[in-house]
């Protein structure tokens, strides 16, 4: 009975990508804070996608600030899956609807040189295997009406993932100082979020660090050329057609989401 209900809600998920029309939230139909289950669902969709031809390309990681963390009542963060047809250029045009519910964060990126296949990695075989780090803004997105979620509803919905900017300028760990750079992220003149780098679990080594070990834990390690979106520095904002997003992070420049 709950495969036939995680199959129901994963159908239910899908069916909002392919219309458009965000669905009432799922945390009702399982166990009070089943995250196993919200995981499996996520794992259902992941398959679904991948058998239809996506590229799995990366993942992303959420709920990396501790406030937020207290807000949903857990102690760690959450992640989804990153697929190539979520990639967008710097600057390129994002077409209206083609995120529900769309929303902006900037964000550090890691891309992998090496596999992260090991059991308990360390911060040093993660740094071994990070090729470079650029700036990132992520375009959030909710198939769950008027945002409405808690932890099951956004993990099941594939980590609220819609799609992702990277700079075009990438930059080796060397002389990066990632827990104390600094992040404006501003809207035409208007600078609508601020932040730092230890916002994202005290550093975003760390939080990539954790979803290394999560990864080889759920039997998805992370390999050589994914990308790492190790959560967000600042406050997210709604976005909005015709609004153009720049993220500047110290040391690794900037990078730009634009709204047609």
């Amino acid at each position: 009975m709950s495969d036939s209900l995680h199959l129901g809600i994963a159908q239910r998920l899908r069916a909002a990508y392919r219309t458009g029309e965000p669905v009432a939230p799922i945390r009702d139909l399982l166990a009070p804070g089943d995250v196993a289950a919200a995981y499996a669902i996520q794992e259902l969709n992941t398959e679904s996608w991948l058998g239809s031809g996506r590229r799995l390309v990366g993942r992303k990681i959420g709920l990396t600030s501790v406030a937020v963390q207290k807000q949903l009542g857990v102690d760690q963060p959450d992640f989804g899956m990153l697929f190539a047809d979520m990639a967008v250029c710097d600057g390129e045009p994002v077409a209206p609807g083609r995120v529900l519910q769309a929303k902006v964060e900037a964000e550090i990126a890691f891309v992998l040189e090496r596999d992260l296949t090991v059991e308990q990695a360390t911060v040093a075989d993660l740094m071994r295997s990070i090729a470079y780090a650029t700036a990132a803004i992520e375009i959030v997105g909710s198939r769950i009406a008027n945002w409405d979620i808690r932890l099951v509803d956004t993990v099941a919905d594939n980590a609220s993932s819609g799609l992702f900017v990277l700079g075009n300028t990438p930059y080796r760990l060397a002389g990066l100082d990632l827990r104390v750079c600094t992040m404006q992220m501003t809207r035409g003149e208007e600078t609508v979020s601020t932040g730092v780098g230890h916002a994202c679990l005290g550093h975003p080594l760390n939080a990539a660090l954790w979803l290394a070990r999560k990864m080889v834990e759920v039997g998805r390690p992370l390999q050589a050329g994914d990308i790492i979106l190790s959560g967000a520095l600042g406050p997210m904002v709604a976005a909005k057609s015709g609004e153009t997003f720049e993220a500047q992070i110290d040391g690794l420049g900037s990078v730009r989401a634009a709204f047609a």
